[in-house]
């Protein structure tokens, strides 16, 4: 199964961003929609799992919930928005802990192969080598946030419980008028 990753769309689902996602079987969103319009235009181009984000509005959040956990071709999936403690975006360092609170207490209660989150509009993938799973922030998409941070999406298959061909892109920001 091919996956499409993204978060922090912010109210657009830009139109580069729906071309890199063109191949993929799923979308994963990692909250900040920005509209049930926009929601609803994601869910429409490929088949949708979705949390809602700190910006979501509350017809969002009747839609979509805080967290969610599936399978997967057998890993186990776990995604919510926030998952890093304020000041731990940058760097992963396995010495100390990093995910906030909620997070940790999902994690602790589900056990993930993947823990997905976005927010922080910075993109991480590593392997968290104290709960031994892949984190995946795929950064933000939408046209929201600092210019200095790009805007990114992420996809990339699973089959038989492993992860393989991951690809990320970076899409340039509108021209100002």
């Amino acid at each position: 199964m091919k996956i499409g990753l993204i978060s922090d769309t912010h109210g657009v689902f830009a139109p580069d961003v729906k071309a890199f996602l063109e191949p993929v079987d799923q979308i994963w969103h990692a909250g900040d929609f920005g509209t049930l319009a926009c929601a609803a235009s994601i869910e429409a181009f490929k088949p949708l799992v979705g949390v809602y984000g700190n910006c979501d509005g509350m017809d969002v959040r009747q839609l979509y919930p805080r967290s969610t956990h599936f399978e997967c071709e057998g890993l186990r999936v776990l995604m919510t928005h926030i998952g890093l403690k304020r000041g731990s975006y940058w760097a992963y360092d396995p010495k100390r802990p990093i995910y906030d609170e909620y997070a940790k207490d999902i994690i602790d209660m589900y056990h993930p192969d993947i823990f997905v989150c976005g927010h922080t509009h910075i993109p991480q993938v590593y392997r968290d080598s104290r709960y031994g799973f892949l984190f995946m922030n795929p950064g933000a998409c939408g046209y929201q946030g600092s210019r200095d941070v790009p805007r990114l999406a992420l996809r990339f298959d699973i089959a038989d419980g492993k992860i393989s061909n991951l690809e990320k892109c970076e899409f340039p920001w509108p021209e100002n008028d």
